[in-house]
């Protein structure tokens, strides 16, 4: 039998240039497009049709289409390189650049880029991808390889991943084709296999995921944190120094609802899932204005007490000032579909 909480919540809840959107001049009668966004395949015609109806605002989107699975092996999700997508979005004068993450291990990566051969073979199969469509480039997002707590393999990694990157963005800028990367934020902790200093030199935009500073796995708290944005921008600009015009932070337009005392994965909401559950549940909103984030509890039928951390417009608003005092102009979205309709001012904004 349906719980009462749970048809309440059925009620309730219906990339890039190589530099910086140039501001808009006197007269001009068009919005400057600063913001990009990623379009999840598993959520394909919602956020297809969000990026259309947002599109004045919107330099690019990254549909998440490919993953690689070996030096030779870019395989499509589903619906990869869907021609109305890619049609609809450029009728809309948005540039279409997918990205491809990788399943492969740190031990395994380090050995694929380690290898001029296997490294070219891998560069040959990501230039195949970038021309298969009419795609304007590619995003580059290689996560899991840098999951390692061995210093001397991380290092091959970084090596690795540095020749990787310099021969795939001249390919690609050698067919005018954008060469994006994708970053985790580099902090004492986080980040280490990512040498932003190289990578803001190839690459034509590099990507910070201003998200999950607590993640699914993790003790609940904020997805991100004023503090965490200080620490991170300092090092890309002071640091790493790369040019504020390369630079893009992704924002989250989700949550983690964490059931308290569980080992358990935390649940994925979006910010308009959240926010229906928020009202469902007749919990307070709480902004906590130390992270710049949402956040509430609430018991469900069963007992259990659970705490919801998430992104909206205000917290948005507060992060958004962080990147304007490092000169960064071009927010990122994850991502399309996500948000609650009051972002697009907000971001409109920056």
């Amino acid at each position: 039998m349906k719980s009462a909480l749970t048809a309440l919540l059925a009620a309730a809840t219906l990339t890039l240039t190589g530099a910086a959107p140039a501001p808009a001049t006197a007269g001009s009668r068009e919005t400057p497009r600063t913001v990009s966004a990623w379009l999840p395949w598993w959520n394909i015609e919602t956020g297809y049709q969000d990026a259309r109806a947002h599109a004045d605002q919107l330099h690019t989107v990254s549909p998440f289409w490919y993953a690689t699975s070996s030096a030779t092996a870019v395989n499509g999700e589903t619906g990869a390189g869907n021609r109305r997508i890619i049609d609809g979005l450029h009728a809309k004068g948005i540039k279409v650049v997918p990205t491809v993450t990788e399943s492969l291990d740190a031990p395994a990566m380090a050995a694929l880029l380690g290898d001029p051969a296997r490294r070219a073979a891998h560069v040959d199969a990501l230039t195949a991808v970038a021309t298969s469509r009419g795609y304007d480039g590619l995003d580059l997002d290689y996560e899991r390889m840098t999951e390692t707590e061995d210093a001397a393999l991380r290092e091959r990694v970084r090596t690795g991943y540095n020749a990787l990157t310099t021969e795939l963005c001249a390919r690609l800028h050698a067919l005018a084709k954008q060469c994006v990367i994708t970053v985790m934020p580099r902090t004492r902790d986080t980040g280490q296999a990512f040498d932003y200093a190289h990578l803001g030199s190839v690459a034509d935009r590099l990507r910070i995921m201003g998200y999950n500073l607590h993640n699914a796995l993790q003790a609940p708290g904020p997805l991100s944190s004023l503090a965490w944005y200080e620490e991170f921008l300092t090092y890309a600009t002071a640091t790493a120094e790369v040019s504020p015009d390369k630079l893009e932070v992704a924002l989250p337009a989700y949550g983690w609802n964490w059931t308290v005392g569980s080992t358990a994965r935390a649940t994925h909401v979006t910010t308009q899932e959240a926010e229906a559950l928020r009202r469902a549940v007749g919990a307070p909103y709480t902004y906590d204005s130390a992270s710049g984030t949402p956040h509430f509890t609430y018991t469900d039928d069963v007992g259990r007490r659970h705490e919801v951390w998430y992104q909206d417009a205000r917290g948005t608003a507060a992060h958004l000032a962080v990147l304007t005092r490092f000169g960064i102009r071009a927010p990122g979205l994850w991502a399309l579909g996500f948000e609650a309709p009051d972002l697009w001012p907000t971001l409109a904004e920056q």
